[in-house]
């Protein structure tokens, strides 16, 4: 499991006792020290990493705390670095310049050890609570802007279909019929599949929905969702084949996995020619088992998979019959295998297919 990256606190000051004796205190409170004697020193150690905090001194020569707090909040990178003015400077003229020029607080040497430490776990938090809020409402507007998107297509396919199939059932004429009700019903089969995958990443996002781990048969699982794959499959006469054939016993939730399985086949399909073949293989290992869905398909450009498994930049392309994707498929495998403590990646060669892999525990067979 990936540790939490320790907070960076930047202390800026010309004395070195000073410096000393806050790097311990901060030290012991398990932060990362960078330390800096001037301020055009702290501007250069700003450039090469940004800090969560800055303590930061009035008095010094040259650059005073002042022209370096303008400095720092008239840089769009660099003005939202909470800034403490710890000094001892008490005029209140001066604390209200400090707070005008953008500091989070302002303490007056000597200090008091408590209450230092207090503030600036404090404003620690506060940055951290607001770069997770920022996060949160890009991941949002991300993901309607993804649902709008992928709704739009489907429906509108719906609405203008529906249309030519009353014209045509007012003319009678069964060949177009049979036509236009298929196109809708593929389009509703698309919606449907959308709207499941939004009611289960919304639940994931609320902390709805959690695993429920249990001892599963790996191969129980991967023939029930081939056998409900099949018409997928079969749409494009793809083989789908199930190399599972030992009973592998695996530590997981059993409907997450049925999930992910269904994503990943349903993707590969998308993204595999008429008549190719996806397989459903794995690699047993000591205390876990690697599960790969692959295909002869298309593959994917080199420069597009590391966007595969994130909000940040959808990947919804048309398939190889110009099918539609969900573009929520692959982020939902991701949030499920994670959710359980695994991982899933691909590997891929343009025109030669892709191995969708995701890995989850073992048990031992019975």
């Amino acid at each position: 499991m990936q540790t939490a990256k320790k907070p960076l606190i930047l202390i800026v000051d010309d004395v070195p006792k000073n410096i000393q004796v806050l790097s311990t205190i901060l030290h012991e409170k398990g932060y990362n020290i960078c330390i800096s004697t001037s301020g055009e020193q702290a501007l250069e150690a700003i450039s090469t990493e940004a800090p969560d905090l800055i303590l930061l001194d009035i008095q010094m020569p040259v650059m005073d705390g002042f022209e370096f707090s303008k400095v720092l909040k008239a840089n769009p990178k660099t003005k939202d670095i909470p800034i403490i003015f710890l000094t001892a400077v008490i005029e209140p003229e001066k604390i209200l310049k400090a707070f005008e020029l953008g500091a989070v607080d302002y303490i007056t040497k000597p200090f008091n050890i408590p209450e230092l430490t207090a503030r600036v776990a404090t404003h620690i938090e506060i940055k951290r609570s607001r770069e997770q809020l920022i996060e949160l409402n890009a991941t949002k507007d991300k993901f309607f802007s993804i649902i709008s998107h992928d709704l739009r297509n489907p429906l509108g396919a719906i609405i203008s279909t529906s249309e030519l199939l009353l014209m045509y059932s007012i003319r009678n004429e069964p060949d177009k019929i049979q036509k236009f009700a298929t196109s809708i019903h593929t389009s509703a089969i698309l919606v449907n599949k959308l709207l499941q995958n939004l009611m289960d990443w919304a639940s994931i996002q609320t902390g709805k929905l959690s695993p429920k781990i249990e001892k599963q048969n790996l191969k129980n699982i991967t023939g029930e969702i081939c056998l409900l794959s099949n018409e997928i499959v079969q749409g494009k006469n793809i083989t789908l084949q199930n190399n599972i054939i030992s009973d592998i016993i695996i530590d997981c939730d059993i409907e997450m996995t049925k999930t992910v399985l269904r994503n990943l086949i349903s993707n590969a399909t998308k993204f595999t020619n008429t008549d190719g073949l996806i397989s459903i293989n794995c690699v047993e290992k000591e205390s876990e088992i690697e599960v790969h869905v692959s295909d002869n398909g298309v593959g994917i450009k080199p420069e597009n998979i590391n966007y595969l498994f994130s909000i940040e930049k959808n990947l919804s392309t048309p398939g190889t019959n110009n099918e539609k994707g969900t573009g929520l498929g692959l982020l939902l495998c991701k949030e499920l295998i994670e959710k359980q403590g695994g991982k899933i990646w691909v590997e891929s060669q343009v025109g030669k297919g892709s191995t969708f892999k995701f890995i989850l525990l073992k048990k031992n067979e019975i």
